[in-house]
C-alpha cells in the first residue's frame, strides 16, 4: 500500500483543523479589546476560549511534527529557508500565551492594557505568517537541485503570499466575532454582532479574490475545482447569515471558509509539497521528500490508534465548557445584582444556554 498520498492528506487535515479550531481563537484574540470595553467585559472574552485556547495550539504541533516524519525533505527545506519567519512566529505564539495567563497578576490599568495589546498583537501576527508561509508553498520559492533555498527572508514577502496571509487574518476575525455570538450574553454580544456585520464584506471579497488568485497560480484550466468553490459558497453564505442574525449556521459557515480556503492550497498543490521558483524539475513533490515505507507504515498505526483519542478528549473539552460566558460573571455581586445580562434572541443554532463561566488562563 502507497502511504504517501494518505500522509499528504493527514497533515493537510492537520494544517485545516489547526486553523478551524485556533483560527475563533485568534479571532477572539484581536477582538478582546474591541467588544470588551471595560475589564469586566474583556475578561469574559477572553474566558470564552481560556479553557480551549492551548488544546486547539496542540494541532499545530502536531502539524509540524507530521511534516518532519513523513517528509523530512518538505520539512528541512521550508523550516530552514522560512527560519526568521518561524521565530517571529514562535515569538507571537509565545507573547500571546503568556498574555492569557499573566494579564490578570496585577490589577493596576497600565500592566493590562500592555498584555491586551501584546494578546491582539499575537493574534494578529501569528496567521498573517503561518498564511505567507502557506501561500508561499504554493506560488513558489528560489530552490537549487539539493532541495536548498537559495533565498533570503525578503523572498518570502510576495504578493501573493502576503495576500494568503491578509486573507487568513480576516477569516479569522470573522470567525472569532460568530463564535463570540455564540458564547457571550448581553453588550458582549450585541458588539460581537456589530463586530461580524463590519467585517464580514471584506472577509468576502478577500476570500473570493484569494481563491480565484490561487486558481490562476495553480491550474491552467478555467473552472474552479470543489474546494475552491465551496470556500466561495460557504463565504457568501456567511456574510448572508451574520446579517441576518443567524449566529450558529454564520459560526458553521465561517468554519467551512476556513476549512476550505486552507484546503484548498494543498488540494492545489499536490502533488508538489514546494514549488521552486529557480525551475519546476527542482519542485519538492510527495515523492522526493517522503520517509521511507516501514517509518510511514509505523505512523499510520500510530495515527490510527491515538488521534480518535485525540479528538474525544478534545471533544468532550468543548462539551465541557460550553456553556455562554456573560459579563456580569466578573463584576461584583452587587453590580452584577444591578445590571443584569440581557439575553440574545433566540436562534436556530444548537448552542448552550446562559451560565457561569469555567474560568481557566487569562481572568
Amino acid at each position: 500500500m502507497n502511504l504517501i498520498p494518505f500522509w499528504f492528506i493527514v497533515i493537510a487535515i492537520l494544517w485545516i483543523g489547526f486553523f478551524v479550531l485556533e483560527g475563533f481563537d485568534f479571532g477572539v484574540g484581536m477582538l478582546h479589546q474591541v467588544v470588551g470595553t471595560d475589564e469586566p467585559s474583556r475578561r469574559a472574552v477572553i474566558n470564552t476560549i481560556g479553557p480551549l485556547w492551548d488544546g486547539n495550539e496542540v494541532w499545530l504541533i502536531v502539524a509540524g511534527a507530521a511534516m518532519f516524519a513523513a517528509f523530512p525533505g518538505w520539512y528541512a527545506t521550508m523550516f530552514s529557508g522560512m527560519y526568521l519567519a518561524i521565530v517571529l512566529l514562535l515569538a507571537a505564539l509565545i507573547v500571546r500565551g503568556v498574555a492569557f495567563e499573566f494579564r490578570g497578576k496585577h490589577d493596576t490599568g497600565r500592566w493590562r492594557r500592555t498584555w491586551d495589546v501584546l494578546l491582539t498583537g499575537g493574534s494578529v501576527l501569528a496567521p498573517l505568517l503561518i498564511g505567507v508561509a502557506l501561500g508561499d508553498l504554493l506560488h513558489g520559492l528560489p530552490i537549487d537541485a539539493n532541495q536548498e533555498y537559495t533565498g533570503s527572508f525578503w523572498d518570502l514577502l510576495q504578493p501573493y503570499a502576503i495576500f494568503t496571509g491578509i486573507t487568513l487574518v480576516l477569516i479569522c476575525l470573522l470567525h472569532g466575532a460568530t463564535f463570540l455570538c455564540l458564547k457571550t450574553t448581553g453588550d458582549i454580544y450585541e458588539r460581537s454582532g456589530v463586530m461580524a456585520r463590519r467585517v464580514a464584506p471584506f472577509t468576502g471579497a478577500a476570500v473570493i479574490g484569494f481563491i480565484i488568485w490561487t486558481h490562476v497560480t495553480a491550474s491552467g484550466t478555467f473552472f474552479l475545482n470543489l474546494v475552491e468553490l465551496l470556500a466561495i459558497l460557504a463565504v457568501i453564505a456567511a456574510v448572508w447569515l451574520v446579517y441576518e442574525h443567524r449566529d450558529g449556521f454564520a459560526f458553521t459557515a465561517t468554519t467551512v471558509t476556513i476549512a476550505a480556503s486552507v484546503g484548498s492550497i494543498f488540494v492545489d498543490l499536490y502533488p508538489n509539497v514546494m514549488v521552486s521558483s529557480t525551475n519546476s524539475a527542482y519542485n519538492l513533490t510527495v515523492h522526493n521528500a517522503a520517509s521511507g515505507a516501514y517509518s510511514l507504515k509505523a505512523m499510520t498505526v500510530v495515527v490510527i490508534i491515538f488521534l480518535p483519542l485525540v479528538l474525544l478528549y478534545q471533544g468532550w473539552t468543548y462539551y465541557v465548557f460550553r456553556k455562554r460566558v456573560s459579563a456580569s460573571d466578573f463584576q461584583p455581586a452587587a453590580a452584577a445584582q444591578a445590571a443584569p445580562a440581557r439575553e440574545p434572541a433566540a436562534e436556530s443554532a444548537p448552542v448552550s444556554q446562559p451560565g457561569p463561566p469555567q474560568a481557566h488562563g487569562g481572568s
